[in-house]
């Protein structure tokens, strides 16, 4: 308590004697008990702690077209690593895809373009656009990589920040984890 010679107007305690915390509790009031400490509670915690790093994980399997599709001359790149409306302009410009014509037919392209915004990332990190649309320019990306010398990027192994699976042995599984990047030499 504070000695009254400290409070603004010297008057009585805040609390008269036996009043505080449990002032005026039944006598029939039952305690608030934390979970029972079982191996029930061990099991639970044993099997929810995978769940703590699905965040590491794709959460979706990959479609097997767009596995086919864009694979095939690069790694099947995460959804979440770009916004919708990223995947949507590189969807709509396939024919001038960086360089290269990589056009699908209609309806291959409509099940990708909706499974790629169905798929887009939400969170924080990937809330706009990158520049071009390159996940390479993404802020993000920027931040993740930026203690990468640049004489890295130009290894024989690497040739470019977009070839993923040069560092991330995990890639084509959609696993980034910084604990498990291998730098070429």
């Amino acid at each position: 308590m504070v000695p009254p010679q400290l409070q603004r107007r010297g008057g009585p305690r805040v609390h008269r004697r036996r009043e505080g915390r449990r002032a005026r509790l039944a006598a029939h009031t039952e305690e608030v008990r934390l979970p029972v400490r079982s191996p029930v509670t061990l099991a639970l915690a044993l099997l929810a702690a995978p769940l703590a790093h699905a965040g590491d994980r794709p959460a979706v399997p990959l479609l097997p077209h767009y596995a086919q599709e864009c694979a095939s001359c690069h790694i099947a790149y995460p959804p979440g690593a770009l916004p919708a409306a990223s995947w949507l302009h590189l969807m709509q410009n396939l024919p001038r895809h960086f360089g290269t014509d990589a056009s699908v037919d209609p309806a291959t392209l409509k099940q990708l373009s909706a499974w790629l915004e169905a798929n887009a990332g939400t969170w924080k990190r990937v809330s706009e656009a990158p520049p071009q649309d390159r996940i390479t320019q993404a802020a993000w990306f920027q931040r993740k990589h930026h203690e990468v010398p640049s004489a890295s990027w130009k290894l024989a192994a690497v040739r470019s920040p977009s070839n993923c699976a040069a560092c991330h042995p995990r890639a084509e599984q959609g696993d980034f984890d910084e604990h498990g990047v291998r730098l070429p030499r």
